[in-house]
């Protein structure tokens, strides 16, 4: 598990520039009903059993779980109906923070793959020794149909940056999350990263 390294309100608020693009959303205008802070589910909707990850897209082991055991776990239990998956972006930086918010402004059916893209290149764009990992996140961004105006619209988004914030904290006093990955299966949770895909299904088996 990756202890999370707390994003004071004030780093969100003072981090991006004042906003120079039209278009962009204000602090009044960002608001639950924002559809880039709508719930992330893949899967059968009838499926009894919902699982749920928290995760950070700057976090090694969660890009340990997305490349490793996800695409089993969607293969063999969410094509096959039989669960409900939701991501939660539960971002410890600012670099994280960023990533997550061009995945949610992107269209609904792309930010799973973008997501994964991320993650399986993230010791390339996010931990590589020398230049800016904002810069290789904007070119990553680029690689998803993104411009760079586009990405510095999103990054600079104050409104959303808080609305993003604030939902980290909320679960974070919720749910007593310490760190990524984090995950809840029907009402049972786990913090860590289960390793296997096996162990994963033991997880769901026992939420059944």
């Amino acid at each position: 598990m990756t202890r999370i390294l707390k994003i004071s309100r004030r780093a969100v608020l003072t981090s991006a520039p004042a906003l120079a693009i039209a278009g962009t959303a204000h602090a009044a205008d960002t608001a639950p009903t924002d559809p880039r802070m709508s719930p992330r589910i893949i899967g059968n909707p009838d499926a009894k059993i919902l699982v749920q990850e928290w995760f950070s897209l700057t976090c090694t082991h969660c890009a340990h779980f997305s490349t490793s055991e996800f695409p089993e776990v969607k293969a063999k239990l969410i094509d096959t109906g039989k669960i409900r998956y939701q991501f939660h972006d539960f971002c410890g930086d600012q670099v994280g923070l960023t990533a997550a918010m061009v995945a949610r402004s992107l269209p609904e059916e792309r930010y799973v793959p973008y997501i994964e893209a991320l993650f399986s290149s993230q010791m390339q764009w996010a931990f590589a020794a020398g230049g800016d990992p904002m810069q290789r996140l904007q070119q990553m961004s680029a690689l998803a149909g993104v411009s760079a105006a586009q990405f510095e619209t999103i990054r600079n988004d104050k409104a959303f940056a808080e609305a993003m914030f604030n939902q980290v904290q909320k679960d974070a006093d919720t749910y007593k999350i310490e760190g990524t990955p984090y995950f809840r299966f029907n009402d049972t949770h786990y913090d860590q990263d289960p390793e296997t895909y096996q162990k994963f299904a033991d997880l769901v088996s026992k939420a059944s």
